[in-house]
């Protein structure tokens, strides 16, 4: 078996197997808006995409457009990133006879161009043997100075053979945007809105995944199993978390898993015949060492022959073992893990929440600009709230609202059916995956009203006795000391912010107390007229630049708060123990 998957390995490596056509893919719903225009037909046709804010009424016929399943959703991305390829163009690229040229190998389902560091087009085709077809005439670089390792991959350098006859004919190309704007310009956007409620689908319409940019995740993904499946033929690269949840913004990282769920599920099924059959297999002492065992060899693998993977980093010793690496062609930053079943049920349960109503994914994508533009979040791993707790906060109040605005996860579960039963690692991580069974909400508050009893919910929050726990939707007592308690929605064992200090949690509490006092107290009229920031533009500059004064006073009363709690605590565990004594 190891000699195959070698032997195989090698002829992946020097181009002699070929890729096994992929199913077509039916209608894949839209997740993310492009800002202006892109460029998605064969023909090259424009498609006009919302470049104002998002209002109510167009995130609503967002929604009611993807009404398929997390699964179904998933299951179409990938087969449509199996039939895409990457091009990296010339600076003077005509796209007609780009386009010309490419479709003499098949029909082109559509394309667009991106800038990173220099013109990129990836262009998706009908058949996946157009890629083939391609693949025929593409030629292996020169090795005058370095050796070139021969691996027929779906990444692709075009050059002009005469620039100078074609350069003439050079029209400008649109290129989709793959970042999102700064700040300093989204406030100046939002200013202009006449509420807000229009300023935070403004900023949700800014910062979202575009239809473009997830087609290059998944692609990134594609290309990734490109290689897994020299050593694991069956295997599949997905990715999860931000990328797939509906809550991903331009320019976070892709998290991918290597999944095996396939040849575990073949292995299951009944055999007929005299014999009970099964693969000769490597095994090892536990499923720790083998995902590490995995994952080094698919890190070598990357490191050593994987076109555009660069700073390739294996850190196997994790508690979730995974490799970071950097992939060029696309501009991402990625982590590998492998067969993370758990937190694909996140994902997935995160989906179904922002699939349910269009405030939920605005209010989040606001919080989070928010506490990053305060520095209460960070993408360097410390003391401060995560971008996830953050989205567990925003979703916990949501479903605090009366009526609920989304249902707690324990109703999810009561709506599941058999083929949504999932026991993972003795974990109950069941929930309805079919939205059409789900009640829509009778809840009609504005973003207005959410935004703001957000930061006064939080601002009063209890954090010294109580814990976030969305599998209920109500609070719970801390079942220990730490700062800020948030159970995880499956494994109810973990608190997933753990790592937050009193400091950070009390910043927070700081923050969330000003805001809600910017937003009751502010003259929205008197601030337009003066030109100054109002609404959610005005919580978006730091405070303690222009109101250093206010945010001090807001913090007082938070550190005696925090001893009294202590006192408090220390008062009931004595009467804890005197009981427990009296009681023996």
């Amino acid at each position: 078996m190891a000699h195959r998957a070698g032997g195989r390995a090698l002829a992946l490596l020097q181009g002699r197997l070929r890729l096994p056509a992929s199913a077509e893919p039916g209608g894949c719903p839209g997740r993310g808006q492009a800002r202006g225009q892109a460029r998605l037909g064969s023909a090259g046709a424009a498609v006009q995409r919302a470049p104002q804010a998002v209002g109510a009424e167009e995130a609503d016929a967002e929604v009611n457009s993807r009404k398929k399943t997390f699964t179904e959703v998933q299951k179409e991305r990938l087969e449509q990133a199996e039939r895409t390829i990457l091009i990296k163009c010339p600076p003077k690229i005509n796209e007609k006879k780009l386009l010309q040229y490419l479709s003499s190998h098949g029909n082109i389902n559509s394309h667009f161009f991106f800038e990173n560091h220099g013109i990129h087009a990836l262009i998706e085709f009908s058949e996946r043997n157009s890629i083939a077809s391609l693949q025929d005439v593409i030629g292996i670089p020169g090795a005058t100075e370095r050796h070139v390792v021969p691996f027929r991959s779906r990444l692709f350098t075009f050059t002009l053979k005469n620039p100078v006859s074609q350069a003439a004919a050079e029209t400008p190309i649109h290129l989709s945007p793959q970042s999102h704007i700064p700040v300093k310009d989204l406030i100046e956007k939002l200013c202009v809105a006449d509420s807000i409620s229009s300023q935070m689908y403004a900023l949700l319409n800014e910062y979202q995944l575009t239809e473009e940019n997830i087609k290059l995740r998944f692609l990134a993904c594609s290309l990734v199993r490109d290689f897994t499946r020299a050593y694991f033929p069956d295997s599949v690269v997905k990715p999860f978390g931000s990328s797939v949840n509906t809550f991903g913004k331009l320019g976070c990282d892709v998290d991918m898993f290597l999944d095996f769920h396939e040849t575990t599920k073949q292995a299951t099924k009944m055999k007929k015949g005299p014999f009970e059959m099964e693969y000769q297999m490597k095994r090892l002492p536990s499923e720790r060492l083998a995902t590490q065992k995995i994952l080094s060899v698919i890190g070598d693998c990357l490191d050593h022959f994987g076109p555009g993977c660069v700073s390739v980093q294996k850190i196997l010793n994790a508690r979730c073992p995974l490799v970071k690496f950097s992939h060029q062609p696309t501009g991402f930053l990625c982590d590998l893990s492998v067969s993370n079943s758990i937190a694909i049920r996140s994902s997935e349960l995160l989906y179904i929440y922002g699939c349910l109503d269009p405030r939920v994914r605005a209010l989040v994508f606001s919080v989070r600009c928010w506490a990053r533009v305060h520095g209460l979040t960070n993408s360097v791993p410390g003391a401060w709230i995560t971008n996830f707790s953050l989205t567990m906060m925003v979703m916990f109040f949501l479903q605090k609202r009366s009526p609920p605005i989304i249902p707690t996860l324990d109703q999810l579960r009561e709506l599941a059916g058999e083929k949504d039963k999932h026991i993972i690692g003795g974990y109950d991580c069941s929930f309805v995956s079919d939205l059409s069974k789900i009640n829509p909400t009778k809840n009609t508050e504005t973003l207005d009203v959410l935004l703001c009893d957000f930061f006064e919910y939080f601002g009063n929050f209890d954090f010294r006795k109580n814990s976030i726990n969305l599998r209920k939707g109500k609070e719970v007592n801390k079942p220990e000391s730490s700062p800020l308690y948030i159970w995880n929605p499956f494994e109810q064992d973990l608190n997933i912010s753990k790592n937050v200090n009193q400091p950070q949690l009390e910043k927070f509490v700081a923050l969330a107390r000003e805001s809600a006092w910017i937003l009751q107290k502010e003259d929205k009229t008197q601030r337009m007229v003066s030109k100054e920031p109002w609404g959610l533009a005005a919580l978006l500059i730091p405070f303690g630049k222009s109101n250093p004064n206010k945010i001090k006073s807001r913090m007082k009363g938070i550190g005696s708060e925090t001893i009294k709690s202590l006192l408090d605590s220390l008062k009931l565990s004595n009467v804890n123990n005197l009981q427990k004594a009296v009681g023996k």
